[in-house]
């Protein structure tokens, strides 16, 4: 199996066409997830620039580094979770469960801890 048949199999390849809504709120799902990888990074590379120095060097950079390393992780994911959906629904199969949503919630948490303790302890006067 090559990459890119891992990361983008192609789900037109067999089984019934789906109904096209569902195709539709699949590829929806799809924008959204991509939507919110750029939020990711774009948040990320704003920490990584933008926030002042704390007295830890290198601190914006543990807070910016996960949150980009994770936008680009949610875009190659979101694309194999749509054609795994979209080859569920070709076969009359459950969509297959999704781990991104607490992927994402759990890192997200994790850098807000670290930014609030981060804030709140490593400022620079």
């Amino acid at each position: 199996m090559t990459i890119r048949q891992w990361l983008a199999p192609d789900p037109r390849s067999d089984g019934d066409e789906p109904d096209p809504r569902f195709s539709y709120a699949n590829e929806r799902t799809f924008l959204a997830w991509n939507r919110t990888a750029l939020a990711l990074i774009g948040v990320g590379l704003a920490v990584a620039t933008l926030l002042p120095p704390f007295d830890v060097p290198g601190l914006r950079q543990i807070v910016a580094i996960p949150l980009v390393a994770l936008g680009g992780f949610v875009a190659v994911v979101s694309l194999r979770e749509w054609a795994e959906n979209e080859q569920a629904m070709r076969h009359n199969h459950p969509l297959p469960r999704s781990r991104l949503p607490m992927l994402l919630a759990w890192t997200i948490a994790v850098v807000a801890i670290v930014a609030a303790i981060a804030s709140a302890f490593g400022a620079s006067e």
